[in-house]
């Protein structure tokens, strides 16, 4: 094969290997989305009804934004929601309905701390469960366990349900199912605590209910039926499926954008290094429709094998993707896996169409330029980038500069969302301006180099120089690789800091009792007060609120972390309370983060969706600063457990040094730590959060990484003929690979630099926002380690192939 036959073959295999892992990148995406609208809990305590009721499982309302008519937007309710019993007797007269069992559960803790759901005995044929062993529960004090308990019909057992432990006479037990207390439906209704309502009004039928029916008769109730009763039994995955589904549009977004710069930097390098190919084609009358043509066909004939390749690829991909997340804590255990053509097919699609569109652009240049000037055109680099190339980085950079003072003026999700806007504009002007950056650093780092080695270094500069084109295309992807991966990776790890930092500042609790089981009961809290030295105790009980938050302007439905604290808080947490007081929150009020106060002030009136979707206005006594380590909102702890799943503390915050062994001693599950040990707690949570960071990071930029070595290999394999001119000049092989060593780390050093700017001034916009200084964390071992990762991989990509043409010939000569 000629040497012209071997670098476009070469070009056409790093265009396919770019764009196989595009489409593979991208299709896995596609599975976490449709995942992720797909998702339903498995359907396990409802496996014999026919429908199920319950509360209204999403807030919405109608947002106006300036300008536009008003918006509908949607958030899931986390907490669950309680029905009327009494609406039971309208499903009953349903035709076709066999009966209704008002379904309550609530968490019941053994003597060993093993947690399992309580509920009535009449919704023991809802799964079915079905008695293996002794008689169902007759008197209060009976109860039916699961055989995985481990407690045998006939013995007694501690159970705490609610309250303190108390004894229980085990009268059966079920062998299948999930872990479960049946109590009788008097018994379940009183520890359940919410006289009159229920979790559920769970239909069975003998056969096809009319869905209508069963919804005109429960007005503003939900109905489910199918897989979505799952959602019921736990809205773990129906809370967390809209955060799925935009952080796999986000990750999709970013790696269709990253392919676009990967896959356009690779095919526009090789079409210039086509140039005198496609110079002669215009030199014998070939028109530009037909330069294009010619270049989009053999775009398809590798895009379209590539693109099918990494679509069937991309479903593994993300299945592998799936079950880390899962195994990681990182989405709910309920949250399935599905699978379908539609990923890959979707992959496919924006594969083939972002490479047309690169190798579209890319032939413009070597099409349009007059038959006549092609072959002197092809044979020289132009010394100017086109004009709209030029104007339209200047525009994405100043895009990036308002960005990044919207997020220094402000704070919170405004500043957070203009951060997200700042590298992305910054990384595409990059793209678009490469060789003017190209050409600064030839003229900055060159000029090291020639004064550390006047011979080589000199070789190495003016050949970053002269190819501004060339090394452009090489440093844009090296620039994204450090851009991203550092900015993806501190950035999270500047938010834990700080809210670790917060948590930590703001704590001023000397003990704090927690549970290792589902929480602690109410008593905990007033138990630990009665004991001598202690000035306060807190409980805390952990929920979210739904609440429209202004974001650059313009107003968004977020669901935002709250927090439910008793009338002591001030003695034990200081949220840093910029206006108000926080020993006001009782009753109908709330206090607030400044982050999400939005205009709001003491005395104004918040208006917001409380955890199980109940719309509220609340009188603001307070706005604090730390609202990472605190929550966004803080709510009078009774308004809290009174719309949560369970009235169950997470914790309470105690302010004394006595011994509250014995108060935790008392209930199941509960130990008390000190206020060290709590926070290494925080930050475990903290560290898993940031696992979907790890896996954003590992998998765009490993692809940017390759996209990387592709380019490189390219760009060194087609320069034969300039390593075998200055060859037949008489430098030697070893001066050729010291020349092309300085100009790696002239274009190596540049990207990387460019990279690092991008990262930096994108941290410290981000670190300015969420902590009031720009102070990001960043980790220095972490940041070695992407330098390393990107430059090593890519100084290899250029010297290996030169040592290896260098070694083919034993005489220099041009090919």
């Amino acid at each position: 094969m000629s040497a012209g036959g071997r670098r476009i073959g070469g070009a056409f295999a790093g265009v396919f290997a770019a764009l196989l892992f595009a489409a593979a990148l991208v299709g896995s995406c596609g599975v976490l989305l449709e995942s992720a609208l797909r998702a339903h809990a498995p359907v396990e305590r409802y496996g014999a009804a026919a429908a199920v009721v319950s509360g209204p499982e999403k807030v919405e309302d109608m947002l106006r934004r300036p300008g536009d008519s008003p918006e509908h937007q949607t958030r899931p309710v986390a907490e669950r929601p309680r029905v009327p019993v009494a609406a039971a007797a309208r499903l009953r007269a349903v035709p076709g309905v066999r009966g209704v069992v008002a379904d309550v559960s609530f968490p019941v803790l053994t003597s060993t701390g093993a947690s399992v759901s309580g509920h009535g005995w009449d919704s023991a044929a809802l799964r079915p469960y079905r008695l293996s062993a002794g008689r169902a529960p007759r008197a209060a004090d009976e109860v039916v366990l699961s055989e995985s308990a481990g407690i045998p019909a006939g013995k007694s057992v501690s159970l705490q349900a609610g309250g303190t432990p108390r004894p229980y006479r085990v009268t059966g037990t079920v062998a299948s199912g999930p872990g479960a207390a049946f109590f009788t439906p008097a018994a379940a209704a009183a520890l359940y605590g919410r006289p009159g309502m229920a979790d559920a009004l769970v239909v069975t039928a003998d056969g096809k209910l009319d869905e209508g029916a069963l919804r005109a008769a429960v007005p503003g109730l939900t109905v489910a039926t199918g897989a979505a009763r799952g959602d019921v039994e736990d809205r773990a995955v129906l809370a967390a499926r809209p955060d799925i589904v935009d952080l796999a549009l986000s990750i999709g977004g970013v790696a269709v954008m990253t392919a676009l710069v990967v896959v356009g930097g690779l095919i526009a390098l090789a079409t210039r290094e086509r140039a005198r190919e496609f110079a002669l084609l215009r030199a014998v009358g070939a028109t530009p429709w037909q330069v294009r043509g010619k270049l989009l066909r053999e775009t398809l004939w590798t895009g379209v094998p590539a693109a099918l390749v990494g679509g069937v690829l991309s479903l593994g991909l993300g299945a592998a993707m799936h079950s880390l997340m899962i195994g990681k804590d990182a989405l709910p255990h309920g949250f399935g896996l599905s699978l379908s053509p539609l990923p890959a097919l979707a992959a496919f699609a924006i594969t083939i169409v972002a490479a047309l569109l690169t190798a579209l652009v890319a032939s413009l240049r070597v099409s349009r330029i007059r038959p006549v000037e092609a072959l002197g055109e092809s044979a020289a680099e132009p010394a100017r980038l086109p004009r709209w190339r030029l104007v339209t980085g200047v525009v994405f950079v100043v895009v990036g500069l308002n960005a990044l003072g919207v997020s220094t003026a402000t704070s919170g999700p405004t500043a957070a969302a203009s951060v997200g806007g700042l590298v992305i504009s910054l990384i595409v002007a990059t793209a678009l301006l490469g060789p003017l950056l190209a050409r600064l650093g030839s003229r900055r780092l060159g000029r090291l180099a020639a004064l550390a080695s006047p011979v080589s270094g000199r070789l190495g500069r003016h050949a970053s120089g002269a190819a501004a084109l060339r090394a452009g295309s090489v440093l844009t992807p090296v620039a994204l690789a450090i851009a991203f991966g550092c900015t993806q990776l501190f950035a999270q790890s500047t938010i834990a800091h700080a809210t670790r930092g917060q948590a930590a500042d703001g704590n001023r609790a000397d003990q704090v009792i927690v549970s290792a089981g589902p929480g602690l009961p109410a008593g905990a809290a007033e138990a630990a007060r009665r004991v001598p030295g202690v000035t306060a105790a807190t409980p805390v009980k952990r929920t979210t609120v739904v609440m429209a938050v202004k974001e650059l302007g313009e107003k968004d439905l977020r669901t935002l972390n709250a927090q439910g604290v008793g009338a002591s808080a001030e003695a034990t947490m200081d949220p840093k309370v910029r206006s108000g007081r926080l020993a006001d929150l009782r009753g109908g009020t709330v206090a607030l983060s400044r982050d999400v106060a939005a205009g709001l002030h003491v005395g104004s009136t918040a208006r917001f969706w409380l955890g199980d979707g109940t719309r509220v206005q609340a009188r603001v006594v307070a706005i604090y600063d730390r609202g990472l380590g605190f929550g966004d909102v803080l709510l009078p702890h009774a308004t809290a457990a009174a719309h949560s799943t369970t009235a169950l503390d997470d914790h309470v915050l105690v302010r004394g040094k006595a011994d509250l062994r014995p108060v935790a001693a008392a209930y199941a599950g509960a130990r008390v730590v000190d206020r060290d040990a709590y926070g290494e707690a925080l930050s475990r949570e903290l560290r898993l959060q940031g696992l979907v960071s790890l896996i954003v990071v590992a998998a765009i930029g490993g692809f940017i990484v390759i996209g990387v070595v592709t380019t490189l290999a390219l760009a060194t394999g087609a320069r034969r003929r300039e390593f075998a001119l200055l060859r037949l000049v008489g430098a030697t092989r070893r001066q050729v690979l010291a020349a092309l060593r300085w100009e790696a780390a002239i274009v190596l050093g540049t990207g990387l630099l460019t990279g690092a700017a991008i990262a930096l001034v994108t941290l410290l916009a981000l670190a300015m926002a969420v902590t009031g200084a720009p102070l990001p964390a960043i980790s220095p071992v972490a940041a070695a380690a992407i330098l390393a990762g990107v430059a090593g991989p890519a100084a290899a990509a250029m010297l290996l192939p030169a040592r290896a043409m260098l070694r083919r010939r034993s005489s220099p000569r041009l090919p």
